[in-house]
């Protein structure tokens, strides 16, 4: 759906409903309802709102992966990997 298509009165969503939320659906998009000339709420596909929450959770990982970085709380793989050695080894001998 083109953005300009996307964007309608609530007027139009209520005597459409159904037809929106099918289209919606079927094109796994988004929809802007506006209420007297103003944007007021987002109606949006079910997968489409499950991929964004996804990429948003992806994102916030990302952050705190920069920030842990800048303060100084990381270790090089190859120290992490050797730890998991040990431990392993350690398990197994018993």
């Amino acid at each position: 759906m083109k953005l300009s298509q996307a964007i309608k009165p609530i007027s139009y969503f209520k005597a459409h409903a159904a037809d929106v939320i099918r289209e919606l659906n079927e094109q796994h998009s988004t929809m802007i309802i506006t209420q007297n000339g103003e944007a007021k709420a987002v109606i949006q596909d079910i997968t489409e709102y499950e991929r964004v929450q996804e990429a948003l959770a992806l994102l916030k990982m990302v952050a705190q992966g920069q920030k842990d970085f800048e303060d100084g709380k990381t270790r090089p793989a190859g120290q992490v990997l050797e730890e998991i050695d040990d431990m392993i080894s350690k398990d197994f001998s018993k």
